[in-house]
């Protein structure tokens, strides 16, 4: 695997703050149209929908932002540690679908905080892998703060795309727009890790490992 390329700091942070804001601008859209019926509307049972609406999204938004903060953000001082606990807790908050389960085997303990983000932007990739839901599964690889992870996504018509496969071996930074910098990001943080990543594809399996 070649060293991974990376985009100007600043186009870089300019990309992140686009995908953060593409993630919470539907939900916070969706609290703005339901305001605007309790305001309008007379009929109690629209009323009450539209209350229910905005406590779904207000929920959604508020996930959203706690699962970028750890993921895209500085969470702390550099050399900070963030706890996996921590870490599980943003991804069930974010990843709250009935038809995906997530069985997390991962012991609690505080790692450096790329490693942590690294872990949390792998399995944005991994749930993205089944969007009709199945099952992720979250294992270590090793152990104590050299720990890597093994993503395990099940589902029917579970896949990669060959573009976030290509992104995240970061052989190249020339054209990476808001909807491609979450993968080439995340090959930055394992490069940044110290971890390589790999990626194995079988019928309604995929698994991402970083080691």
């Amino acid at each position: 695997m070649s060293e991974p390329k990376s985009l100007a700091a600043l186009d870089l942070a300019a990309l992140l703050c686009s995908r953060v804001c593409h993630d919470v601008i539907s939900p916070v859209g969706a609290i703005i149209n339901g305001l605007e019926v309790l305001e309008d509307e007379k009929d109690e049972a629209m009323k009450e929908s539209a209350l229910e609406l905005v406590r779904k999204s207000a929920l959604q938004a508020s996930a959203r932002l706690q699962f970028a903060r750890l993921a895209f953000g500085a969470a702390g001082s550099a050399g900070a540690q963030l706890d996996l606990g921590d870490a599980e807790k943003v991804v069930r908050g974010l990843l709250d679908d009935p038809r995906l389960t997530i069985s997390w085997n991962l012991p609690r303990l505080l790692l450096p905080k790329n490693r942590v983000k690294l872990l949390l932007n792998l399995l944005l990739i991994a749930s993205s892998a089944v969007p009709r839901g199945g099952k992720l599964t979250v294992d270590p690889v090793g152990e104590g703060e050299a720990m890597g992870f093994r993503i395990t996504a099940e589902g029917s018509y579970a896949k990669i795309q060959p573009a976030v496969e290509a992104l995240l071996t970061n052989h190249s930074a020339d054209g990476i727009d808001a909807h491609a910098i979450q993968p080439h990001y995340t090959g930055l943080l394992a490069g940044t890790a110290g971890l390589k990543l790999s990626l194995e594809s079988s019928p309604e399996k995929i698994v991402l490992a970083a080691a």
